[in-house]
């Protein structure tokens, strides 16, 4: 007799686990309270690269760029960038309801709460379950001060939704959404200032690619105000008074909209989980590695239980969690995740940085390529960007790639599947790239690990254009 799972939560971690389990011949239950498809659908990852997508080309084309195409009267309807994004949003959407019905999933739209540890409620309707796997995902995180009720203080997901780009804008934190929404905003001519505050922007990157695009912001036009503490918002007519502690002066600033990007929270309130006594530490479900909390038969995965909030960890997790509730081996591998910011250039990362590599006392070798010797990069952006390789000293295996430039975010799965197989600089190098393209630098790297790059000059400095 077939096994029944109910999946609560319909975003990349749950509609992934749900297809998942239905493949391996289970009865399925999917419960979605929103939208199919979750933050990273619905109001995270796609419409906000659907608008940077947009962003970037408005920005090229007010600064005449690609050579040799004129255009006048160069204007922005937002409405029709918004209308773009959404129907985008609805294709993928109707995309994964079209995959869930094809698979056999019953989908529920409603309220889920755990009754006990085989049953699951639907705003009153009883599901009985031999499996449940808890998707519910994150929120943003929201902080409290003074004036922090204020209109205009806006989360991510109510600054993709402005009735227009405001004028100025500034950004509380520095991480991957707050330099994503600074990078669109400021490319449809918004004035903006990101507060972060640490001692840098995009912590957990590696700190020399981090150093580089902050100066690539900063030339952009963006203010970026690093050990920075936001301790009062007042309003100031049509515009909001922000009040914060730079370093050690204090700094007051005059803005249109704030946007708080200061990370996401687990959202695991409203579960009924108390009851069941499900292990959690704050407001994070505690799994083990299979993915199994301390109740037997329930999983819980992507956002509410990982501390690496990202969509493409969630589905790999859904996929394990079905996959071992039903007995199969799982073929989830958590220790290399990349990691991408959609700025323009990109960014994206794997592995270990130099300063992890410094803090576990790592012999290492470090090999950089400057894409401006790249003739791809040159083309798309005009040879701004560096590839870094870090490796072992001995044998060369590669530890760690980091990149900005043009096509990071597509480029870095290879550097995945080569630390995620054991790769070495030499087999990086003799593995023959196509030309023209991004990726043939990634072998220059590796041989600038030994000092002997073709396409650049012996003994003069890497730069990142």
């Amino acid at each position: 007799m077939a096994k029944t799972i109910v999946i609560i939560g319909g975003g990349p971690g749950g509609y992934v686990a749900a297809i998942r389990a239905a493949q391996l011949g289970a009865d399925v239950h999917l419960i979605e309270k929103d939208t199919l498809g979750g933050t990273c659908l619905n109001v995270g990852c796609i419409p906000t690269k659907a608008v940077l997508h947009v962003a970037e080309a408005y920005r090229a084309l007010r600064h005449g760029t690609p050579p040799g195409i004129k255009a006048d009267n160069i204007r922005l309807d937002w409405s029709e960038v918004l209308a773009y994004r959404q129907s985008l949003v609805d294709r993928l959407v109707n995309g994964v309801r079209g995959l869930l019905r094809a698979n056999k999933v019953q989908v529920h739209h409603g309220q889920a709460r755990l009754s006990s540890n085989t049953l699951v409620s639907v705003d009153g309707v009883s599901l009985p379950a031999d499996v449940v796997i808890l998707a519910v995902g994150s929120e943003p995180a929201r902080l409290s001060f003074p004036g922090s009720d204020s209109e205009g203080i806006l989360d991510s997901t109510a600054a993709l939704n402005l009735p227009q780009p405001p004028k100025s804008l500034v950004v509380v934190g520095g991480g991957v959404i707050g330099v994503e929404f600074a990078s669109m905003y400021r490319a449809f001519g918004t004035e903006v200032t990101i507060v972060e505050m640490l001692p840098q922007i995009l912590p957990g990157l590696d700190d020399e690619i981090v150093r580089l695009v902050r100066e690539d912001l900063v030339r952009k036009g963006i203010q970026v105000l690093t050990e920075g503490c936001l301790e009062e918002v007042r309003r100031d007519g049509l515009d909001l008074r922000v009040c914060l502690k730079h370093q050690t002066q204090s700094v007051v600033l005059k803005t249109e909209k704030i946007l708080m990007s200061v990370g996401r929270r687990p959202r695991t309130n409203d579960l009924g989980t108390e009851s069941l006594g499900l292990a959690m530490e704050r407001g994070r479900i505690l799994v083990d590695e299979h993915l199994l909390t301390n109740i037997p038969n329930i999983y819980a995965i992507g956002d509410c239980s990982s501390k690496m909030m990202l969509a493409h960890v969630a589905s790999a997790q859904g996929a394990a969690a079905a996959e071992h509730a039903l007995g199969k081996k799982p073929r989830y591998f958590g220790k290399i995740i990349p990691s991408c910011v959609y700025t323009h250039p990109e960014i994206a990362s794997v592995g270990i940085t130099e300063e992890q590599a410094l803090q576990k006392g790592l012999d290492i070798r470090i090999g950089r390529f400057p894409l401006s010797g790249n003739g791809k990069a040159l083309i798309e952006s005009e040879g701004r960007g560096i590839i870094k390789i870090i490796s072992g000293a001995r044998y060369g295996e590669i530890l760690g790639v980091h990149l900005w430039g043009p096509r990071a975010t597509d480029l870095i799965a290879e550097a995945a599947l080569a630390i995620r197989l054991e790769a070495t600089i030499d087999e990086l190098i003799s593995t023959i790239h196509a030309h023209p393209t991004i990726g043939e630098a990634m072998p220059e790297a590796a041989l600038n690990t030994l000092g002997m790059a073709i396409h650049w000059p012996p003994g003069r400095k890497v730069t990142s254009e």
